[in-house]
């Protein structure tokens, strides 16, 4: 019972790190395909989101498999919510890029 609110705050910290995650990667792909040096941008990204999301989630776990499922929870239902809410957007207009390109030389 003394754990309720160590596995709603893993919850919690997993839900953010998941937006973290899928909003830094739906960010990186914007920047990425509009770029000089796409290749820098998605293995700088994936390398510093990996990092902080496997840190936090060792941070959060403590050795706890209970917290630790708590937060994968959360990471999970953090992803379905971001994909829905970049949907409903994409939805709603074209989602506008900074930078036009074009693949012919």
């Amino acid at each position: 019972m003394n754990d309720i609110p160590f596995l709603a705050l893993a919850f919690i910290a997993g839900a953010s790190l998941g937006a973290f995650f899928f909003g830094g990667l739906w960010w990186t792909i914007q920047k990425g395909v509009s770029s000089e040096s796409p290749a820098i941008w998605f293995l700088g990204s994936a390398l510093l989101r990996t990092g902080v999301v496997l840190a936090g989630f060792y941070l959060v776990a403590q050795a706890h498999w209970s917290r630790l499922a708590a937060c994968l929870l959360g990471f999970v239902i953090a992803r379905v919510v971001v994909v829905r809410r970049l949907k409903r957007l994409q939805a709603e207009g074209p989602i506008r890029m900074e930078k036009e390109t074009s693949l012919a030389p």
